[in-house]
């Protein structure tokens, strides 16, 4: 099996020769890892990660706003400052820009991002051209993050108190925007794309961010709008969730998620063995070698133990595994763990 026929039959369920695997890493990681093998594919190449191919549109928008220096901004007018913690640098989000929105004429006067900013016209070839050797992922719709990007956390978990019909307006044009920039671009691709995010983080480290009620009344019906859009063309649905929300699970699948990320299994409900149990005839895992404690703090032995460990348990029936670090690879990271994690997914996933 090459990489796309690996990834894509996990996440279908059926027989795969070995564990496919992916790799999320910082920059910093990335450097270190061409360091060593010489240049990222020859990287990608000895470590046998499948993962994906990302497409996506070029932006033809209005020109961006001058910002201060060491700040970006994005199409929807948020900035980030970039942030050196000593271990890693980070973009950290230093402006929301509907932080002050009081009333659903301030959303109106906001200026919203647009389909029409994009051109989707080279999107086609360059999916043809990577999706022999692997499976072709595009695009990223997040209602919940971005009411928080937009908002800021804070304010965004107590709008839905404080002003449901504010929320409510907030949400749909945020999803608005969400389905018709990704309408186009699944049209540019049409079938040739094989992955899109419909994604959110509503977990903490201890437990759900918002209630269960909350997600049902105000969220899931416009993650649900952009789940249906991406099974309109055929398209697998990934859901990047961190932290502990086994709570949301039984609604999300339900929905129509099919590939969840990342399994935090050390958070509480997040228990490798009872998630394959309960969903694992319907999803496929991806991630699940700790990033927090195992990678960063163990030893190489430690790393290919916990290898197994995820192995037999979100693989025990020979499929709908995808092996990954739970998130981004950190600077922290021993490079040493880093390839005992992709040759003990090596040896001990294979199949044949």
């Amino acid at each position: 099996m090459n990489s796309r026929e690996r990834y894509l039959a996990a996440i279908e369920h059926k027989s795969v020769d070995r564990v496919p695997t992916d790799i999320w890493a910082t920059g910093e990681v990335w450097r270190t890892l061409i360091d060593h093998f010489g240049s990222r594919e020859t990287a990608i190449e000895q470590l046998h990660i499948d993962g994906t191919a990302g497409v996506g549109p070029k932006y033809v928008g209005p020109t961006l706003p001058a910002v201060p220096e060491g700040q970006t901004i994005n199409y929807w007018g948020m900035r980030f400052k970039r942030t050196d913690y000593g271990a890693g640098t980070y973009d950290e989000q230093c402006h929301h820009p509907l932080a002050d929105a009081r009333s659903i004429d301030d959303l109106e006067a906001y200026r919203w991002p647009r389909a029409e900013w994009f051109d989707c016209s080279l999107m086609r070839g360059e999916a043809a051209g990577k999706r022999p050797r692997q499976a072709v992922a595009c695009g990223y719709m997040a209602p919940f993050y971005h009411h928080n990007l937009l908002r800021g956390l804070e304010q965004s978990l107590m709008d839905p108190f404080e002003d449901p019909p504010f929320t409510d307006h907030l949400l749909g044009r945020i999803t608005d925007f969400f389905i018709e920039h990704h309408r186009r671009m699944f049209q540019a691709g049409e079938g040739l794309i094989d992955i899109t995010q419909v994604t959110d983080d509503f977990g903490t480290q201890t437990g759900p961010m918002i209630s269960l009620e909350t997600f049902r009344r105000f969220y899931r019906p416009h993650i649900q709008r952009c789940i249906d859009l991406a099974r309109q063309f055929g398209i697998h649905v990934m859901h990047h969730d961190d932290g502990s929300i086994r709570t949301f699970l039984p609604d999300l699948v339900e929905m129509g998620i099919e590939i969840l990320n990342p399994v935090q299994w050390r958070c509480p409900g997040m228990e490798l063995e009872g998630l394959k149990r309960d969903f694992g005839g319907k999803l496929c895992f991806h991630g699940g070698i700790d990033n927090q404690q195992t990678l960063p703090q163990g030893t190489p032995d430690e790393v290919r133990a916990e290898v197994r460990m995820v192995i037999d348990a979100l693989g025990a029936d020979g499929t709908g595994y995808i092996l990954a670090p739970c998130h981004n690879l950190q600077p922290v990271t021993p490079l040493a763990n880093i390839l005992a994690m992709y040759d003990e997914a090596w040896r001990y996933g294979r199949r044949s």
